[in-house]
Formats: structure tokens, sequence, C-alpha cells
């Protein structure tokens, strides 16, 4: 950190970003030393004696009744029909989801579906006041870290929300979610238990704990080890929305070459998520479309399993002190997530200027795009290209520096017909950004010929952009186990954080120099309530208007017979033990 050159370094909004290992140098014109390292460490897990003040948060605190007495001279039925009757509407002191999809497994079937539903299910939460971290293709310790991460946005009367969509089995009632490195015969050590992370959960005293479980059910033979997860509280807010039945498989849609579908879980749930119904309403009107479907019908079908004893629903307005302590502390690690490089204007030795510009696909995924701005009269064709990314990421070489976004790779961020605008671009998508361990830094290519010239020329520039977005959270590092977590129930009121007027700041500082915030979709009538507050939520991941608009036919395969959906012939394939919605 050459900018701070004092004797005491304050940092004022920390975040798990921050940590790692630190040491000092102390230097003059003729000699440097270096201090002794220091292991800094920064979450829950590093607050010893940590005090803090419990505040009221409101109607839960508010409504400790009393559940072993009534009161005197009064039926029963009576009072719990006079305490329906004057309930106040449930509330979140803030909603956080955490989305997964697994597709390109090392050593089984590659999925194809989970891309699209990620990013469908991210646009809806995102309407709904979530705060969503979207991660595509995790391996088991990064998996493991962003669970953790996830857990640190948990606080008292916050909704939690984990999608996973991918391969999956469940042994003696426990769900088991597998990383893209699980190995052929893998068992329940290669996988993460959501019943393990449901026990985390509760201990964040959250308000509602909602599992949508995008993946086969299936036995697995590999395992017979019988997972003995934590105590579960009665907590009464759990509810669990299964893409299948138990022992049974989830199918997803075959797709045709370079088209973009949602698997049959998310191509039902899309449908009903953002209605004001309870959790479990709306699950249970997923369920009965499926039921009707006729292709689906005896094949999958939606299993909700829930003890949700309020009418909480994924709707519910967010209300907290907006300058509290915790809800500042979640909102500032959140953003950290999703803080993108701000864009570049490279000025070459030749005259021309070049634009580098940066959106978020997902919280892992980065497109990066090169324009020219600006070029000599006497230069009749010049194309700027990234080149020698480094080897943590994932970048293939065969469809970087494209002229559309579709043969970039890009399926999701705009349709394939798209005009082209009016200063052509070229552009390369970044994967897998959580195992980058260094700033990203790559070469900017210029290629240009002169008019009087044959010969192309090349000139070069060396480009850092820092690490933008999730990479700055190292997933790819383990984390403390549970175990030695200490208080895991710390609250995050215990950081000091600041007034909540640097999140403001954050916020604004997030805005893409390339695409727009993505396009409000929601259809109940409670979307309209919500349009003033989404945008306070939204990282640049944008959206294509027309993509998921009406649904799109499903492509045959021969693995099931045909049915009849609307009038149009479609048929799923089988993804034998496991899911692709």
């Amino acid at each position: 950190m050459p900018q701070h050159k004092t004797c005491l370094i304050k940092i004022p909004c920390l975040t798990t970003a921050h940590r790692g290992q630190y040491r000092c140098k102390v230097f003059n014109l003729y000699h440097e030393a270096w201090s002794d390292v220091a292991t800094v460490s920064i979450g829950p897990s590093s607050i010893v004696e940590a005090s803090w003040v419990e505040v009221d948060r409101g109607l839960e605190s508010q409504e400790e009744v009393h559940r072993s007495t009534f009161e005197d001279g009064v039926h029963p039925l009576q009072q719990i029909r006079r305490s329906s009757s004057s309930a106040k509407n449930f509330y979140a002191t803030d909603k956080v989801a955490l989305l997964i999809g697994n597709m390109n497994y090392h050593y089984h079937r590659q999925l194809c579906a989970p891309i699209a539903d990620v990013h469908e299910l991210t646009n809806l939460l995102r309407q709904l006041d979530f705060k969503v971290v979207s991660l595509l293709d995790l391996n088991h310790q990064e998996m493991c870290s962003a669970v953790t991460e996830f857990l640190m946005l948990l606080d008292k009367g916050v909704y939690g929300l984990l999608y996973f969509a991918g391969h999956g089995y469940e042994n003696y009632g426990n769900s088991f979610m597998m990383p893209i490195d699980a190995p052929a015969s893998f068992t329940s050590e290669h996988c993460l238990c959501v019943q393990n992370i449901l026990t985390r959960m509760q201990e964040k005293e959250t308000g509602l704990n909602v599992f949508l479980l995008d993946m086969c059910r299936r036995r697995n033979p590999f395992d017979d080890i019988i997972v003995q997860p934590g105590l579960l509280k009665v907590t009464a807010n759990i509810v669990f929305g299964y893409a299948t039945c138990v022992d049974a498989e989830a199918y997803e849609v075959a797709q045709q070459e370079r088209e973009v579908a949602n698997g049959i879980f998310i191509s039902f749930l899309k449908r009903r998520v953002c209605e004001d119904e309870k959790v479990t309403a709306m699950l249970d009107r997923v369920a009965e479309d499926m039921g009707r479907c006729v292709i689906t019908r005896g094949r999958q079908a939606l299993e909700l399993r829930s003890n949700l004893s309020e009418r909480r629903s994924l709707t519910d307005q967010i209300q907290t002190a907006e300058c509290s302590a915790s809800y500042s502390a979640r909102n500032l690690q959140w953003a950290v997530a999703h803080v993108l490089p701000p864009s570049h204007s490279l000025q070459f030795d030749c005259g021309v200027r070049v634009q580098l510009g940066f959106a978020a696909e997902f919280s892992n995924v980065m497109v990066i795009y090169t324009r020219i701005l600006e070029k000599p009269n006497e230069i009749t064709s010049c194309s700027a290209q990234l080149t020698d990314f480094p080897e943590d990421v994932d970048v293939d070489l065969k469809k970087s520096n494209q002229e559309t976004l579709l043969e970039a790779g890009s399926l999701l961020l705009f349709p394939e017909d798209l005009p082209s605008p009016e200063a052509p671009s070229l552009y390369t998508r970044v994967r897998c950004l959580q195992r980058l361990k260094r700033e990203l830094t790559f070469t900017v290519c210029l290629h240009y010929t002169y008019s009087n010239m044959d010969d192309e020329v090349q000139e070069n520039q060396l480009v850092t952009v820092g690490k933008p977005l999730v990479s700055k959270l190292n997933l790819h590092e383990p984390r403390p186990s549970p175990s030695s977590s200490g208080s895991s129930s710390v609250s995050l009121d215990s950081f000091d954080v600041p007034e909540c007027s640097f999140f403001a700041r954050e916020s604004a500082s997030l805005e893409s120099a390339f695409y727009c915030a993505p396009t409000e979709r929601a259809s109940s009538s409670h979307s309209g309530s919500l349009a003033s507050s989404r945008t306070a939520n939204e990282p640049e991941e944008t959206d294509c208007p027309d993509l998921f608009d009406t649904p799109r036919p499903l492509v045959a395969s021969k693995s099931l017979p045909h049915g009849q959906v609307n009038g149009t012939n479609h048929k799923f394939s089988d993804t034998d033990n496991f899911h692709s919605c």
C-alpha cells in the first residue's frame, strides 16, 4: 500500500477483502528493511471478546408472545383470531441470496441449463431487493468459501436464500451439492451438505431460510456414510423447494447450439417467484403448474418441505435503520464482490486512443470490450486485441476478441439479432474470476496499418485493472472451519462501520461505463411497488429484455416421448442421476 506513509494506517470501511498478510517496509536512499509478517483475519471468527448492544429490530422482538399461557377469561381460539386480525405485515431486516450454477464438471456429464437458470433467477431476485451473488463452476474449496461469505451477510431477521443448479444426490435425508471437481466415485466428503449449511444459517437468527435445490435426489451408491448434521433448532422459518422428488432424477432441456434455455424448474418458477404470496403458497403454485404439464407429469415433480409458520414472502419489504452498523457492513461486504474496474482510456504512440470497458455477466464472469475512440487520418485500419491473461482465470482464446458478444461466448447479455453499435468493438469473456490470486493484468495489442504501407504495425500496452468482482474475496483460500469459528452468532453490529454515506458513494462507483442496469421484467402486480428501490441492489449484470420474456420451445430429444404444451411438441433429455432443471 504505497499510498500509506504515516505511522498509523486506519481502514475506515473494513471487509473480508482486506484480510491477508501484511508487513512494513522502512527505507531511505541507501537501505531498506522489512518487518515481520502479520496475518490479519477479518470476520466473526476473529472477534474473540467483542461486545455489542442488541437493538430492537422491530416486529420480531416486539412480538415475543406468551406462548405457554393465554389471557384470563379468553378462549384460546378467540385469542388466536384476535391476534391474527391485528397482525402486522412481516418484513426482513435485509434479503441475501447465493446462487451457484455448476456445469463444466471434470468427471461427470456436462450440463447446459444452469447458466441460464442462475442468470434468470438473479434478475428476478434483484427485483425483490435481494442482494445476489451469482457464481458459475465452483470447485469444492470455492463452494465452501462462497457459503462462508454468504453466511457473513446473514444476521438477525435477514432473509437468506440459497439456490443450487448442478449435479447432486440425497442420502439418508441429507442433500449434497456436487462441486465441479468431485471425483467419479464421489462421497459426502467431496460435496457440501445442505443441512449443515442450514444449521449455520440458524445460528444467525435469520428471519427466513429458503433452499431451492435444482438437482437430482437419487441415492449415491458410492456413499455409505451417514452424515450427522448439526442439531437443527425449531425456528419454524425453513422452506425447501426440491426440483424433483426423493430418489428421482431431474431433467434439463436439450438445447440447440448457441441457444439459451432454462431448465424445467426455473421455467416454471420464474412465472411465480415475484408473486406476493407466502413462500410455500408460491411454490405450491409452481408444483401445480408442473403437474399440469404433460411432459413433466410422472417424470419430475416439485417437492416442498417446510415448517414455515408465518406468512413470510420473498416480496416482503426490508425495514431497518438505514445507517445501522450491521446494515452498512452488509452493504459494503456485498458491494465488494460486485465492483467493476473503471473504464480505461489508453493513448498509443501512433496517436490512436483506445477505450476499455467492463461489464459483469455473473459475479465471477466479466466481459471486456475494446473500442477505437480516435485515430489519425493516415491510419487506414486498426484494432485493439487483448492477450496474455493470467493462468488463474479462464479465457477461451478461440472466442476472445470477437466482434459480437455471441461469438465471444456470452449468450445472456444481448440477443443474437442486436444491431451492431456505431463504434465497432471487440469482446473478450473472462471466467472463473474467483480463482484470481493477484491483480488482473493483460496486454492490449494495437494492430494498425498506414495508408502508404502494406505491412501491419503493432504496439503493446500492459494494463492492470485490480481484482474485479468476486476475486476480491479470495474464494480459493480455505476458511476457518465452523467448529473453530468461535462465536458464529457474532452480529455484524460488532464491526466498526462508519456512517452509511460511504456506501452511497461506493455503490455509485459500481456504475459500468458500458451497459445499463438489468431490465425490470416482473409480471406480477406487486412488481410495480418495488420499482423505486430495485436499483439499490443491482451490480453491473446486464439483461436482455427479449431473451426470457416468452417461454422458449423445449427442444426434443430421444430419451422421452413427445408431449404437447400449448400446441408445441416438446421433449426433455434425461441427465442420468443428475440435474439441470
